[in-house]
């Protein structure tokens, strides 16, 4: 069933609307981590250089969030109907439109998100030396990140240039499931250019996806194994849900959205919650891996306070291992390790409840 204009419209605006949002909380954020940053260097607050070490790689996280969501306004024909911003567009250029969307967002922002989420899930687990207070750790992983998505790059890249001319010159599949990009104006030419998501296009993204998310359940589990307060504890299995749920049941929903027509109503809100999972997914990533590290940091302003907790613990720790060697003879030193080690982790813990 053909959808009305006014339907298409509505998840057109919706659609817009949330991008919108999107970019807007991006560069909200962006300035935020910039002040934090800029506030750690110009009150020399050493304690806090380690929440800012992976500021430049938030950053990107963040751009890439933005350039996916605007990627995602390619495909509405909202814009390409009635006179509006791509409706003065030869066809074929529109169709090239359709084309730049896949490579765009199947072959780059969304695999670069994704791997983004997870090196900056692992600096948590890297020491300070070679994790994010190195001055090479935010080049070293912006490399390591293009490296990872360019076999998938060059994937999508190949089915939507030579997919469609393979697919014709040897009759592979009649209904053109596996490298269809576009429709619409080869049946009408007063029709409008409809971006399709290729089957192949989708299975590659699978694969990727399932892949890096085996990994993530792995990370998850050595960093909650570290974890002692237990609102960082609900963060990461937050964290952990949101995307090994969202990401893969995207995946699924543009696998199914090759059943149906574009420009059909079944068509245009499958492509709508496609839509709607990814987008849960960044603003969980910018939640949880850009706003709070940042927030839970400034939140940590009475240093002050944090020093005189600190002499009270290692006085403390001084008082029991004195008490210990005195009076336990050759089990003192044992004793009085472990009673200092006790101390330590209560002022971790004490630490992290004021960062809460």
């Amino acid at each position: 069933m053909p959808l009305t204009n006014v339907g298409a419209d509505a998840l057109g605006v919706i659609t817009i609307t949330f991008v919108a949002v999107l970019g807007v909380v991006g560069l909200l954020c962006i300035l935020y981590s910039v002040y934090f940053r800029d506030r750690i260097r110009s009150q020399r607050q050493t304690q806090l250089r380690y929440f800012g070490g992976p500021s430049v790689v938030r950053i990107i996280f963040i751009l890439l969030g933005i350039w996916w969501g605007f990627g995602e306004l390619l495909r509405l024909e909202l814009l390409r109907r009635n006179g509006r911003v791509l409706d003065s567009l030869d066809p074929k250029y529109q169709e090239t439109v359709c084309k730049c969307y896949i490579v765009s967002n199947l072959g780059f922002s969304e695999p670069c998100m994704f791997v983004t989420l997870v090196f900056l899930l692992r600096a948590s687990l890297q020491n300070t030396e070679s994790g994010p207070l190195s001055h090479k750790w935010s080049f070293k992983t912006m490399v390591y990140i293009l490296l990872s998505i360019l076999p998938l790059f060059a994937l999508q890249t190949a089915v939507v240039l030579v997919g469609p001319a393979f697919e014709t010159d040897l009759h592979v599949n009649k209904n053109g499931y596996f490298f269809k990009v576009t429709t619409g104006y080869p049946d009408d030419p007063n029709d409008v250019v409809r971006c399709f998501y290729p089957l192949l296009s989708t299975i590659f993204l699978g694969v990727f996806a399932g892949m890096l998310t085996l990994y993530l359940f792995w990370l998850g589990r050595q960093i909650l194994s570290r974890v002692i307060n237990k609102g960082l504890r609900k963060r990461v299995y937050t964290f952990i849900f949101c995307v090994s749920c969202f990401y893969p049941l995207r995946v699924l929903l543009l696998g199914l959205s090759v059943l149906f027509n574009p420009g059909g109503a079944v068509f245009e809100v499958v492509a709508f919650l496609a839509f709607l999972s990814l987008l849960c997914c960044v603003g969980v990533g910018i939640c949880i891996l850009v706003y709070f590290p940042i927030a839970d940091s400034l939140a940590l302003n009475s240093l002050q306070d944090l020093e005189v907790a600190r002499r009270i613990v290692d006085e403390h720790n001084e008082t029991l291992s004195l008490i210990a060697n005195r009076g336990l003879g050759g089990d003192g030193y044992v004793i009085s390790q472990e009673l200092t080690q006790m101390g330590s982790t209560r002022l971790h813990e004490w630490s992290w409840r004021l960062a809460s």
